[in-house]
């Protein structure tokens, strides 16, 4: 053996470890461009101004909170503003204007305060995309969606402030009055605590708290359960945390995270839940911290989840900015993510 070959063989042994530690990043999937309605008002971002005119016409404000590329606010404008029927209501009831929540046009809010779009998103603690907040005549919030709702929710979302409803009842009663109770057993799930001791559970473990609340007829309830349920890695962060289930419209009596007595459907209007399903997150302390309220996939749900086990919002107040972060570093790590999608591959 010449010492040009062992030269080269110690050559190749030494870089061998660098060429295996190169990862090549994994690709950002499911991202989805879309354009907001033509038909939205052209406004000048001073809502004192935007609310009196809306009211003259017998109207309310609709502020619409997007970002770039959201697949939620795509299916947003796909599936209902594009609908015939849902834009001729909106047109009819309702001045539409848009945000970036990442913007920077200038805009005065109720009280005549200035901010930036991304600012006044920011102010609004707005967390998901889309995010739609609808003004009364004072310029008051009579209702917020926070997250995708589809067409059929949507629209009685839409009744409810076009009516005035929020005077009456609120949003989460409204809902749970569309629909009719159905005796389907739900959808059930090995990691499911077996309690009606909330404040006993989160005490014996230490672990914070997740509670779904869900119905027997409901769709979206089956898709949770079919595909972001059975994905591995989602199931490895959902069993690190405690999880019950319950029926919205379940008279079953309860002990609370902080000690009070009630029953789960009593539980549900003070929670305001407003959409099944929903998943309402708790810390160690019985405090709500995060709430899954509307239409979610795979990569957001886990995100969730992860925002609440790394307690990451006492450092970070805005989940966007979280998950933008978390979608980097499964990339970095050679993982594709992909926004859109039911399976993940890390």
């Amino acid at each position: 053996m010449t010492v040009r070959f062992l030269i080269i063989l110690l050559l190749q042994f030494n870089l061998a470890p660098l060429y295996a530690a190169e990862i090549e990043p994994g690709a950002s999937l499911g991202a989805k461009i879309s354009e907001s309605p033509h038909w939205f008002k052209e406004s000048f971002l001073d809502f004192e101004e935007d609310v009196a005119e809306a009211a003259a016409a017998g109207k309310r404000v609709m502020l619409y909170f997007h970002q770039e590329g959201c697949p939620y606010c795509a299916r947003l404008v796909e599936k209902s503003f594009n609908n015939p029927e849902i834009e001729a209501y909106i047109r009819k009831n309702f001045d539409g204007i848009t945000i970036n929540m990442w913007g920077d046009r200038e805009l005065v809010s109720i009280g005549g305060r200035d901010f930036s779009e991304k600012t006044f998103a920011a102010a609004l603690k707005v967390q998901y995309t889309p995010t739609l907040i609808f003004l009364d005549e004072q310029g008051k919030t009579a209702l917020r969606l926070d997250g995708y709702y589809p067409p059929d929710k949507f629209q009685a979302a839409l009744r409810y402030v076009a009516e005035h409803q929020e005077a009456k009842i609120n949003f989460g009663q409204y809902m749970l009055d569309q629909q009719k109770p159905i005796s389907a057993n739900l959808n059930d799930e090995d990691f499911f605590a077996q309690t009606d001791r909330l404040d006993g559970l989160i005490e014996q473990t230490g672990l914070p708290l997740a509670v779904y609340f869900e119905s027997g007829d409901c769709e979206d309830c089956r898709v949770l359960h079919q595909r972001i349920l059975t994905d591995q890695t989602t199931r490895r962060l959902v069993t690190k945390m405690q999880n019950l289930q319950f029926d919205i419209h379940s008279q079953q009596k309860i002990t609370l995270p902080g000690g009070n007595q009630s029953t789960v459907k009593q539980w549900v209007a003070e929670l305001d839940i407003a959409y099944t399903p929903s998943v309402v997150f708790f810390d160690t302390n019985g405090v709500e911290v995060m709430r899954i309220g509307a239409f979610m996939k795979t990569f957001h749900f886990q995100s969730v989840y992860d925002y609440v086990l790394q307690k990451a919002y006492l450092q970070e107040p805005s989940f966007q900015r979280y998950i933008a972060a978390r979608a980097e570093k499964i990339r970095e790590a050679g993982f594709d993510t992909n926004i859109w999608g039911y399976q993940s591959r890390h």
